[in-house]
């Protein structure tokens, strides 16, 4: 049975509730195994184990999360040559932009010879206070709906074999 590993880091909950909605789409897949993992949590053998990845994370400062950081920094050595060719796709919440975030994770893909199957997706928040940026993330249907079509679409792509 393939594995599609979704990992993800959130802190104010706009992209845990992506990554849920990834997981709901890909598990709409039969013959796929789908697991949602916290990057807090994830280490280098789910990324072994995996046949494809999801990553969702938000931006923070104009960069990657630092937690999502975190978790690239664990493994990207020992994963390093072993996960050539392997798809994944990403999506970032961000409060206006997100751009940045996404050519670092895609820049480590690269170098872990990843093949995107998707563009990166910038889910926007429009958060542009302190209290806005600090405050929990409600997202809205049409992105959440996306990610879960995001999800779908990677399952389906490792079930069918495309990937």
């Amino acid at each position: 049975m393939k594995q599609l590993a979704i990992i993800w880091h959130s802190m104010t909950g706009g992209s845990e509730a992506l990554a849920q909605a990834a997981h709901d789409g890909a598990r709409r897949v039969q013959g796929v195994n789908v697991q949602l993992v916290n990057a807090a949590e994830a280490d280098a053998e789910h990324m072994l184990s995996a046949d494809g990845y999801l990553f969702v994370f938000p931006e923070n400062l104009g960069a990657i999360s630092g937690g999502m950081k975190s978790f690239f920094d664990r493994c990207y050595y020992p994963c390093l040559g072993a996960l050539n060719g392997r798809p994944y796709a990403m999506v970032v919440c961000a409060g206006s932009d997100g751009r940045n975030a996404v050519t670092q994770a895609e820049r480590i893909a690269t170098g872990w010879r990843l093949r995107q199957i998707a563009p990166s997706v910038i889910v926007c928040t429009q958060a542009q206070t302190q209290e806005a940026i600090l405050a929990p993330k409600t997202i809205d249907k049409v992105d959440l709906s996306a990610a879960a079509e995001l999800g779908e679409q990677i399952a389906t792509g490792l079930q069918m074999g495309i990937y």
